[in-house]
């Protein structure tokens, strides 16, 4: 017999596993090295070499074959993982020189280095446990953190030694800290110069930062963790930047914002950017290295925030900076100081600029995410046909990944210059659901909707129970032109629901306009859109969906609004799954909570609007609240609080508490038994 659905998403870390990942491509196009584990049910994750010569496909690095106990990783390393929702093990990071003949990587703690071409592997020799290892360009060093310490170790001669230790023990060299890895998408502190004799390092202290316990009650003899956790209007880490030469010189790079967002070193510029803790403006710096000082190069301001994007600043082979920024109504890219995409084409991030072309992913359509390349004279489109889309791009190759609704699973494809293409096969698992999923607009916003019915339904034969999916909050879609956004939701449906997935205003996609209309509320528009998502429907399905039975499930903001949904509209909502909702913003950290809803001081009336707890004696629909009580991004305390104050107002509600379990739920039994809880408590709430 076969693996339910459930068992087999919990097995593939939601079919994650088998698919190519992390691509890095030689200057001269002839090589391209990723990751990918030996199967779809394999967690452990591999280093691979595509030669795209002979089209010969070669393993690198099999972790097994080091004999690494991965049993007791570094609690930083694990902490990285979690930051970047990393599910799998094995090699799950590794750089490269410049010439990508040389690779390092940390397993288990250890220090390793791959000579590429043999694949000759062997350990270094280091102090301590190692986090993210980068080679210099010239691969000759790597440099890496040991507790605490940014070391680097000479390759030539095994001469390994400190370049910055901690002053004390909230001190950190070469790290990002947890506001920049969380919510910057920055997970690295420390950047090699372009010759290799120098770093540009981070020094995070995280002393002012105020100390919460996260305690796993299920064993009590255990200690509770201190983490160090930067809830909205409290004291942030304090963030510093030296450039570090190796040959033991220190120049400090001082800046005045909050935030250091992103830094890059390249043979045009060493540059930072940097941000006020209010957000609503992003600055870019020219630093001299030889003195620290530094040069504003550009300024963006915004009434209500500024966006941090991903793979910027670049520069093209004359030293034009390639940027990007909200402009006329649209995330535009820019290259030097002109616009050269239109308002309507949403730049989503720059993937990769080769000498004088730019690679990147935008959205004319929300629902899709195209590549697309700008070669110094004119826009061309890279991806042609609908669907999901990225890449990379180095010496005239580019590698694409592609996913859409008419193929299942990720397909990657290499792309030499002279047009031949060589696909890295994925060996992810079949999911072996039939999907019947249809994209649109509804409501009198238009909002992109999918709408996911039973495989066995046929259409007007009676209503059904609808389930709303979704996240609905900034940074994150669901409705997307690919198979893989929804086969929870067609497992959902096959038991017996309509489905009904809506991306809100808040939601990426649609330009600045639509993503700031959540500003001082995080609330009301998303509650409001998924209503006006919902009725949409109900109007093009009249005969399909049952609106006396409406239920809501999601999980972290999708939790928060699942909440929300039955507390203030229980009209239209009649039960909801609430799992790692934010209840309280106050409990939640600076950078995400403050970007939307300001200071907690300034303005408490607008966090008291958004909060879960003034809601609490409204209850009147079956509610159930998951959380994972080691989640040290949504705390457990949101959930506990909550539900207190439903208590307190006589309430009934269910609390399912996950022992051991953080923000990602990746334990099999745990992943697989949720969903298989949840279609219980919701057919039985609906009376079904």
């Amino acid at each position: 017999m076969s693996e339910s659905f459930p068992r087999l998403s919990a097995r593939t870390r939601r079919f994650t596993l088998g698919v190519p990942r992390g691509f890095t491509i030689s200057p001269d196009g002839s090589r391209v090295v990723f990751l990918r584990t030996r199967t779809g049910t394999d967690p452990v994750t591999c280093l691979w070499e595509l030669d795209t010569d002979n089209h010969v496909e070669r393993l690198v690095v099999d972790p097994r074959a080091l004999d690494a106990d991965e049993g007791d990783l570094p609690p930083e390393e694990r902490a990285r993982r979690e930051r970047s929702r990393e599910q799998a093990g094995g090699v799950v990071a590794y750089s490269t020189d410049a010439g990508v003949t040389t690779a390092a990587f940390a397993l288990a703690g250890g220090l390793y280095v791959t000579q590429l071409a043999s694949g000759a592997t062997r350990r270094l020799d280091v102090p301590g446990a190692v986090i993210d290892p980068r080679l210099s360009p010239d691969g000759r060093n790597v440099a890496y953190v040991c507790e605490g310490s940014l070391r680097v170790q000479d390759l030539v001669s095994g001469e390994d030694r400190a370049l910055a230790t901690p002053e004390a023990p909230t001190v950190t060299y070469g790290l990002a800290e947890f506001i920049a890895a969380e919510e910057m998408d920055r997970m690295r502190g420390h950047w090699w110069s372009p010759g290799g004799d120098a770093l540009l390092v981070e020094r995070a202290d995280e002393a002012p930062v105020r100390t919460w316990y996260v305690s796993d009650p299920a064993n009590p003899d255990r200690p509770a963790t201190a983490q160090r956790y930067p809830a909205a209007g409290t004291p942030n880490a304090v963030t510093e930047l030296f450039v570090l030469g190796l040959d033991g010189s220190r120049v400090a790079v001082p800046f005045a914002d909050e935030y250091l967002t992103t830094a890059a070193w390249d043979s045009h510029a060493l540059s930072i950017v940097t941000m006020p803790r209010g957000q609503k403006a992003l600055r870019l710096f020219e630093v001299d290295p030889a003195t620290g000082a530094s040069t504003l190069v550009r300024e963006d301001t915004d009434p209500a925030w500024v966006d941090v994007v991903t793979g910027v600043p670049a520069h093209l082979d004359d030293g034009s900076l390639v940027w990007v920024a909200s402009a006329d109504g649209g995330n535009r890219l820019f290259v030097g100081d002109r616009a050269v995409t239109p308002p309507t084409l949403q730049v989503r991030a720059v993937l990769d600029v080769d000498h004088d072309s730019v690679l990147f992913s935008a959205s004319g359509d929300p629902t899709e995410i195209q590549l697309w390349t700008w070669d110094g004279h004119s826009l061309l489109p890279v991806s042609t046909r609908s669907g999901v889309f990225s890449g990379r791009m180095a010496g005239g190759v580019g590698v694409l990944t592609e996913q859409s609704l008419d193929a299942e699973g990720v397909s990657t494809t290499v792309v030499r210059r002279d047009g031949v293409a060589i696909p890295i096969p994925s060996v992810a698992e079949r999911p072996g659901l039939d999907l019947r999923v249809s994209l649109g607009r509804s409501g009198r916003r238009e909002l992109a909707t999918a709408v996911v019915l039973p495989s066995w339904y046929e259409p007007g034969s009676g209503r059904l129970p609808v389930l709303m999916d979704p996240y609905g909050g900034p940074h994150a879609q669901r409705v997307l032109n690919r198979r893989g956004g929804y086969l929870e939701s067609q497992w959902f449906a096959e038991q017996g629901f309509a489905v009904v997935v809506a991306d809100g205003r808040g939601t990426p996609g649609r330009g600045p306009e639509f993503e700031r209309a959540v500003l001082n509320d995080l609330a009301t528009p998303v509650l409001e859109d998924q209503i006006d998502a919902l009725q949409g429907v109900a109007q093009q399905y009249p005969d399909d969906l049952d609106l006396g039975r409406v239920a809501i499930r999601g999980w972290s903001f999708g939790g928060y609004l699942a909440a929300l949904a039955v507390l203030r509209r229980p009209d239209v909502f009649h039960a909801a799954v609430a799992g790692a909702p934010v209840t309280d913003w106050r409990l939640y950290d600076t950078c995400y909570t403050e970007r939307y809803l300001g200071h907690p001081d300034e303005q408490p009336d607008v966090y008291d609007k958004s909060s879960l707890f003034g809601d609490a004696a409204k209850l009147e629909r079956p509610l159930l609240l998951v959380h994972g009580l080691a989640d040290d991004n949504v705390v457990a305390a949101h959930t506990l609080r909550l539900s207190s104050a439903l208590l307190a107002a006589g309430r009934q509600h269910s609390v399912l508490p996950l022992s051991g379990v953080t923000h990602m739920t990746p334990q099999e039994v745990v992943a697989e038994n949720l969903l298989l809880l949840q279609v219980d408590f919701l057919k039985r709430a609906l009376g079904d």
